[in-house]
């Protein structure tokens, strides 16, 4: 797996609580497999806390909390949570913050930002790059983009529309959020790392710049075997991961339920 490293060894909840085999599928893609190895518990705990920071920073969920204690003294309608409501949306956030969070703990990259923080209506899903990690130190610099797709029971059309969306991307070049990316480190008061992203632009114009991609699929315990029969080889450099839990709606459910309770 050169896009990609293994999880490191000890404590780290993906080491602890998953099962990792890397395979090729039947088209000759690179596959990481992930299955739950019974601890769903300890990624449970791990994923409510990384849903948590990449939806709401640390002082905006505080001064969430401090509204609603006020609001409730005097008896006043609480204001709508941060986290998304509708179950799809949940699905969706929960595939793609596992994506982002396992490409960070696997690689050398940066995910600069959590871009779920700038959604302005959190109960439907956002528009753009799903995960987009950055080593702005390498030469060439390299870029990770993301695309993830969670399914209660995994089919066919999942696996192409994974494939398909980075496909997409990959034609037409430089990544769709990558400005997105660069203003927002900007407006977060970091300019110069706003400069190093922004500057991937020119990078890419003069063919100095390395972009990979990875595809992830969540879903039940057969999730691995639709992702090798229906990969495509449509991009030499893709990565497909699979994730297999025994009842993924469960997590996602429970997840979310415990950030509901934090409030």
């Amino acid at each position: 797996m050169s896009i990609i490293n293994q999880v490191p060894d000890g404590k780290d909840p993906f080491s602890v609580c998953l099962i990792s085999t890397d395979c090729t599928t039947t088209s000759g893609i690179a596959h990481r497999v992930l299955e739950d190895n019974g601890h769903s518990d300890i990624l449970l705990q791990y994923m409510e806390n990384a849903l948590q920071r990449h939806h709401i920073s640390p002082e905006a969920l505080q001064r969430h909390i401090d509204l609603i204690a006020s609001l409730k003294i005097e008896n006043l309608p609480i204001p709508r949570s941060p986290y998304p409501q509708t179950s799809k949306t949940q699905k969706g956030n929960f595939a793609e913050v596992f994506l982002a969070e396992y490409l960070v703990s696997t690689t050398d990259m940066e995910l600069p930002i959590y871009r779920l923080r700038y959604n302005t209506n959190p109960d439907q899903s956002m528009k753009g790059d799903d995960v987009l990690l950055f080593d702005l130190d390498s030469d060439p610099v390299r870029i990770i983009v993301g695309e993830s797709k969670f399914r209660g029971t995994p089919d066919k059309q999942s696996v192409i529309d994974i494939v398909d969306g980075l496909v997409r991307s990959n034609k037409a070049g430089l990544p769709i959020s990558l400005m997105f990316v660069a203003e927002r480190l900007f407006q977060e008061n970091k300019p110069e790392l706003g400069r190093k992203v922004q500057n991937c632009a020119v990078l890419f114009a003069a063919n100095k710049l390395h972009i990979d991609y990875v595809g992830f699929l969540m879903s039940n315990q057969n999730a691995k075997n639709h992702v090798n029969r229906h990969t495509t080889d449509n991009l030499h450099n893709l990565l497909m991961i699979s994730l297999g839990i025994q009842s993924p709606e469960t997590i996602v459910k429970k997840a979310f339920e415990g950030l509901e309770s934090r409030l």
